[in-house]
């Protein structure tokens, strides 16, 4: 080769080929310094063509669970931890309390005679209810005592504590949105001077007024915040019914089994703008067809025995444990008996970006 040949072409078209990667280097080095990078050294791992979650297949089985939640209770009050709560952590985001890529999820206890003191933040909360009896959450000035599968809702910005005036402990799943509100970087929360909130209405007022197909009369569209449900609890008494009398009257979903949406009853959209949560019956025997979609899902079985099944993981639940399926994994859900699937997502924010996708 010529020394001619070896020089850099006028043109501004690349030199030699031996020459070519020396120069990008220094090249990348140069842009680094004013905090810039070639985006067609990163594209493809950025702009995926399926989506690549982070989470992974992931089940905690109660039992476990139960026991080390309860050991908690000896080493640390309610009153120094504020909420007494095991993390859920998805195995590939150690340290980083998330369930999911956008979901929190965590095990709450509170003993008798606790309270875990009145607080607000920015993030939504959803609390689904496995062991005890007699606890309540209170809510915007509504206590609301809960029994296992009952779904209470916490949005953002809703004051909220939690008492247990009973004698037996109380555990439940609590769902939040945190690392999305992370993500945009919106993260508020206040604490109150006093641990109760004042509370001004029943239990059950909520449901009884925005549930029950009609309204209180002069109610307005502005007072009732429609992006979320004004219902605080969905107890497990009045829907479970539900989903009993679909899988009586045939309506099975080939890969869903017999599923109810909870829905905002003031305009039928989801409970919370960042999440929404289902409930599924199976019947014994189910074994459901493939299914996949964008938005990765935490499942809770309320009751009965199965598994999960996704491509190289088998997922054996039963009664309390709580399992992850992540985005655009396929899955089928098969059941040894007659068994109950809550659920909760990030679809409605999914759907609201033009984002949300579904396939088998």
């Amino acid at each position: 080769m010529t020394v001619a040949a070896a020089k850099k072409p006028s043109n501004g078209k690349p030199g030699p080929k031996h020459n070519i990667e020396a120069m990008r280097q220094a090249y990348y080095r140069r842009i680094a310094e004013r905090h810039m990078a070639p985006l067609w050294t990163v594209m493809s791992s950025i702009i995926t063509p399926e989506p690549a979650p982070r989470c992974v297949p992931v089940i905690w089985h109660f039992n476990d669970v139960k026991s080390l939640v309860m050991e908690s209770g000896r080493l640390i009050t309610a009153e120094e931890a504020k909420r007494r709560v095991l993390i859920l952590e998805n195995p590939a985001m150690h340290g980083e309390s998330r369930a999911t890529d956008t979901l929190y999820a965590g095990i709450q206890m509170i003993l008798p005679g606790e309270v875990a003191p009145a607080h607000l933040h920015a993030a939504s909360a959803v609390r689904f209810v496995l062991d005890g009896e007699g606890a309540y959450t209170a809510v915007e000035g509504e206590k609301a005592f809960m029994s296992p599968g009952d779904f209470v809702i916490t949005a953002n910005w809703a004051a909220h504590d939690h008492g247990n005036p009973s004698d037996k402990p109380m555990l439940w799943l609590d769902v939040l949105d945190v690392p999305t509100v992370n993500f945009f970087a919106t993260s508020f929360a206040e604490d109150f001077d006093e641990p109760v909130q004042a509370t001004r209405r029943q239990d059950g007022d909520s449901l009884s007024f925005y549930g029950s197909g009609v309204l209180p009369d002069g109610t307005s569209a502005e007072e009732l915040n429609m992006n979320r449900t004004p219902v605080i609890n969905y107890t497990y008494a009045r829907t479970r019914p539900i989903v009993e009398r679909l899988l009586h009257a045939g309506d099975i979903d080939k890969s869903h089994g017999a599923r109810v949406r909870y829905a905002n009853p003031v305009n039928g959209g989801p409970v919370l703008p960042t999440m929404g949560a289902a409930l599924a019956m199976l019947p014994k025997g189910f074994c459901g067809e493939p299914y996949r979609s964008t938005d990765g899902t935490i499942f809770v079985c309320a009751e009965g025995e199965g598994a999960t099944h996704l491509e190289d993981h088998v997922l054996a639940w039963g009664a309390n444990d709580v399992f992850v399926v992540p985005p655009w994994k396929r899955y089928f859900h098969t059941a040894a008996k007659q068994s109950v699937l809550f659920s909760i997502s990030d679809r409605p924010a999914q759907e609201a970006l033009g984002l949300w996708r579904e396939g088998k």
